[in-house]
């Protein structure tokens, strides 16, 4: 038999009422058929237990967060505008809005130009074969126009500060050594050119009224399989952006953050060199981290050689058709927590919305098997894995918050944040083999709670 769920109120005998504090939780435990869901307080007062103890600790913070949130494919905008304006409405505020039932998502990767998971492949700036336009004076939009930026508009209008990055999977083909949209290189000739291209995107964006925060200048520069993508070894985006894209930037007034790598744990030594070039690192803000290789723990290692710039995670995948104990259990330990803890400002998962089919994407090399954070049929919506897992944190973490210290008791894998608001915000996984109870411990002051295996908890500490 399942152990019931049991919040402890802890109530010390004579202690100052005025001094108690109380937390809001919301819960998911799958085993007992629980998706996010608001429960009962519990009130922190003066007292010991013998149980382990989560010590929160104000007093020592790391990075500040810009956010949790996924990426807004061309698919996922495809899916949206399906619905009916009313429907589509309702699901976009219940995912950036501010309200009770909203999950306050504040933070977008956004496609440069067509990912896999686009309908079909192009860029903003494609010719015909021998045409020539060196200035990029056809530069445009194009299919984006119909369906992403649409969207976007809505999602601003709910959320004016929501932070957007962009990302490419491949420049142009004209560009490219092997005159095509999967694999290849991009040719030294046209460095300047595609520094261009990066321009051009972000000013057409700021002429449609869509701000962008940042851009990788890859997405998985080691994955040429894709359709699209590009091969960009560590030497080759050191030399684009200290002698093309970082002075482009700077001569059109860009304050667009430049990021690199935008790949898996498994390569730190690539943002890491291209770090130990200062003439290269003078551009760049920080560096991004995909976990399809290696572990969450390489990000420490790229923030300890070079402590002055940021770490970002961009991308991580749930495959269809989702497995919510499992899913749940992996990626908030790995990414909610793993990633914050290992520096990262924010957290995002791979994508937004999909269909039953899981279309569209791309023939030679589309993810055929991406599962997004809501699966839109029509005007009906389900909530997959993605969407609980990022809820967890975007619903309470405010952009601004600040990561603080918490120690991590055997099974209770943990982070805390606290928000520009003063408010303390704790996330538990209880990733032991059974119920367990645990104390936090903030202040001087103590509250019990109990969490079933696997189960995650959001508390926001109104102390």
């Amino acid at each position: 038999m399942k152990r019931l769920l049991l919040p402890l109120f802890i109530f010390l005998l004579g202690a100052c009422s005025q001094d108690n504090f109380d937390a809001n939780i919301w819960l998911t435990d799958p085993s007992s058929d629980i998706l996010f869901q608001e429960q009962n307080k519990i009130t922190f007062s003066r007292s010991n237990f013998s149980v382990p103890v989560i010590e929160i600790n104000p007093e020592v913070s790391y990075q500040e967060m810009d956010g949790f949130g996924f990426t807004l494919t061309q698919g996922s905008a495809k899916h949206l505008l399906g619905m009916t304006e009313e429907a589509r409405a309702a699901l976009l505020q219940e995912l950036f809005g501010d309200g009770a039932n909203d999950i306050r998502i504040n933070y977008l990767r956004l496609t440069i130009a067509a990912s896999d998971l686009n309908e079909t492949v192009f860029s903003y700036h494609d010719l015909e074969e021998g045409e020539e336009d060196p200035l990029l004076e056809k530069f445009d939009l194009g299919p984006d126009r119909q369906d992403v930026i649409p969207v976007l508009k809505e999602i601003i209008a709910i959320n004016p500060d929501i932070k957007l990055m962009g990302s490419p999977w491949s420049p142009p083909a004209w560009m490219k050594d092997n005159k095509d949209t999967r694999g290849g290189s991009l040719l030294p000739e046209y460095y300047e050119a595609y520094a261009l291209y990066f321009v051009k995107y972000i000013q057409q964006m700021a002429e449609e009224g869509i701000i962008i925060d940042a851009i990788t200048v890859q997405n998985e520069p080691l994955h040429p399989g894709n359709n699209p993508s590009l091969l960009m070894l560590p030497e080759q985006q050191a030399e684009f952006i200290k002698n093309h894209l970082g002075p482009m930037f700077e001569k059109n007034g860009i304050q667009t953050k430049i990021i690199i790598y935008d790949h898996n744990a498994d390569r730190p030594d690539y943002p890491i060199s291209i770090l130990d070039d200062p003439e290269a690192k003078k551009y760049i803000d920080g560096s991004a981290f995909h976990l399809y290789g290696g572990k969450i723990e390489a990000l420490s290692e790229v923030h300890l050689a070079h402590p002055d710039k940021n770490l970002y995670f961009t991308e991580q995948w749930i495959g269809a058709p989702g497995n919510l104990p499992g899913d749940l259990a992996w990626h908030v330990k790995n990414l909610i927590i793993g990633a914050s803890r290992n520096w990262a400002k924010t957290v995002l998962e791979w994508n937004l919305s999909s269909a039953p089919d899981l279309r569209p994407f791309t023939d030679r090399g589309g993810c055929s098997l991406c599962l997004g954070a809501v699966t839109i049929k029509i005007n009906q919506v389900y909530r997959n894995p993605a969407y609980y897992i990022i809820a967890h944190a975007s619903k309470f973490v405010d952009a601004g918050s600040l990561r603080i210290d918490s120690n991590e008791p055997e099974g209770l894998a943990n982070i805390a944040f606290q928000r520009p608001d003063g408010k303390i915000v704790l996330i538990v996984l209880n990733e032991s083999k059974a119920a367990q109870s645990f104390g936090i411990r903030l202040n001087d002051q103590i509250a019990l709670y109990e969490l079933n295996q696997g189960a995650v908890a959001s508390f926001v500490l109104d102390n």
